[in-house]
């Protein structure tokens, strides 16, 4: 959320502003100590290739289309919410005082328009929530606004302005073209100050890491944006918009120099489905996947850790209906190559509903071509409500200071299942497994997360029922000089783990 800061604030900052005014003056009234130097000729100072003087014509240009976001949120819709990174002593201003009602909740963002009827694009946890909308305009013109649409997985939301009339606006260019280095300006709304300017380089592209999105490799700029700059364009010096600002990276709450923003191809193709139907929609095959290690890739034969690993296939899901399982690595998706489960996300989810898609995969070590038609990904409350519950907390087995057979080469004790462990571990139809009893605290097992209680339901990409399944898996593995890998269910749900087996 993004908030406007108190006055008191604003006036330590404007004292420390006029100190700094005094310091320059005095510091200039003393000619006589520079009366030797030779003067500069401001013509003669040249700025190095690709860099500008001066951004203010580029700002002059594209500061009308930049609008700041104010919104109103309904009652429900503020409960829970923190009021993170306040500066100390400030909360009262946000939260009410002790013993009177606070304020109406409300957050502040910016955003832009993309065109002369009033169209703006802005984040989606800016608006989230709303329940009156107010644009200020950079003359000073306050109007409303209704929500067209908006996307929570890419954090992108459409907007148009009650009324109609003519906005002077901003396009989208391919962010594709941007490389490390290159400037960026950002125009925005920081802590409620409308139309401020920053300008920084390009920090990184395809930042995996600075969100929970999996379909968004945000580019990272070191342009000081703030709370409030969250829905702001990032320009490249076209005036273009190349990126949406979303997120900062900040241990205080204040710029760090570390910012992030969705990436303008990746932003208009939403925004264009959002003002098509006001809705975004996305492939899927009915999968959960995991990403592939180093360990994993060996005990599969892999000279790489490429791919995506299928850890469990929704019953009569498209990959189900194609004949995916369990196990299965998918390695190339439309024959393009998967780098990872991420990458598999994001081409899935940008292929048309119902398109027949092209997969090969890896199973058992022999490579297999599938075709299957994809269908639309459900919402996240759908699918949150057809997964398969795991248990909160796996209890410790009965014989939790020992029992079950020894599997020297994994460091593990197991036992079959009994009649109650079915309801414990909430197993369905044939599923069987062994439950680990005793983990030695050396073994690699241990170090991989692997624990007394957790169910093995697989070993070497075989169901296993019995010890004499698993020492046999174990016996393969270690002759074939790889670790084993195992499905194991437990406490973190159900995964692949690689396990070294020794040498036996």
């Amino acid at each position: 959320m993004t908030f406007e800061l108190p006055v008191k604030f604003l006036r330590r900052t404007a004292i420390a502003s006029g100190a700094a005014v005094v310091l320059f003056a005095g510091f200039a009234g003393a000619p006589a100590l520079f009366a030797s130097a030779q003067e500069i000729n401001p013509s003669a100072v040249v700025p190095p290739s690709g860099a500008p003087m001066s951004f203010a014509d580029l700002i002059e240009r594209v500061r009308p289309a930049v609008v700041s976001i104010s919104v109103r949120q309904r009652p429900d819709a503020a409960q829970g919410q923190s009021q993170e990174g306040l500066p100390p002593g400030f909360e009262e201003f946000f939260r009410g005082r002790p013993g009177r009602p606070g304020p109406a909740p409300t957050s502040l963002g910016s955003g832009f328009f993309v065109d002369q009827s009033g169209v703006i694009v802005t984040n989606h946890h800016v608006i989230e929530g709303a329940e009156e909308i107010t644009i200020r305009t950079s003359d000073g013109r306050d109007v409303q606004a209704d929500i067209v649409g908006s996307d929570e997985a890419t954090d992108i939301a459409v907007l148009r302005v009650r009324g109609g009339g003519r906005y002077q606006y901003v396009t989208f260019d391919d962010a594709s073209h941007v490389r490390v280095g290159d400037w960026v300006v950002a125009v925005g709304n920081p802590f409620g100050l409308d139309g401020t300017a920053t300008a920084g380089i390009v920090s990184a592209m395809g930042r995996r890491d600075a969100g929970s999105s999996a379909y968004v490799d945000y580019m990272q700029i070191d342009a000081p944006i703030n709370r409030g700059n969250s829905g702001g364009p990032t320009f490249d010096l076209n005036g273009n918009v190349i990126g949406v600002n979303s997120a900062i990276f900040s241990p205080t709450g204040g710029n760090v120099g570390i910012g992030f923003a969705i990436p303008a191809n990746t932003a208009n193709g939403i925004v264009r489905q959002l003002l098509a139907s006001g809705r975004v929609t996305r492939g899927w095959i009915g999968v959960s996947i995991q990403p592939l290690d180093d360990d994993i890739a060996r005990s599969l034969g892999l000279e790489e850790a490429q791919g995506a690993l299928v850890a469990s296939v929704v019953p009569d899901g498209p990959a189900a209906r194609a004949g995916i399982q369990q196990g299965d690595v998918i390695l190339t998706f439309d024959g393009n190559r998967i780098e990872d489960s991420r990458d598999l996300t994001q081409r899935v989810g940008a292929t048309a509903i119902g398109a027949n898609s092209r997969i090969e995969i890896l199973r058992n070590g022999q490579r297999r071509n599938l075709t299957m038609r994809l269908l639309e990904r459900p919402s996240e409350q759908q699918l949150l409500a057809s997964a398969t519950p795991t248990p909160n907390e796996t209890p410790e087995p009965e014989a939790g200071t020992g029992g079950g057979v020894a599997q020297a080469g994994l460091g593990v004790s197991v036992r079959p299942l009994a009649q109650a462990d079915r309801a414990r571990y909430e197993l369905t139809g044939n599923e069987g497994g062994l439950v680990i009893t005793q983990v030695d605290p050396s073994s690699d097992a241990a170090q991989k997360g692997i624990q007394a209680g957790d169910l093995i339901l697989q070993a070497g990409g075989r169901a296993v029922r019995t010890t004499a399944e698993l020492n046999s898996a174990v016996q393969t593995a270690r002759r074939a000089g790889r670790p084993l890998l195992l499905q194991v269910d437990g406490r973190t749900g159900r995964r692949f783990v690689a396990a070294d087996v020794g040498e036996g």
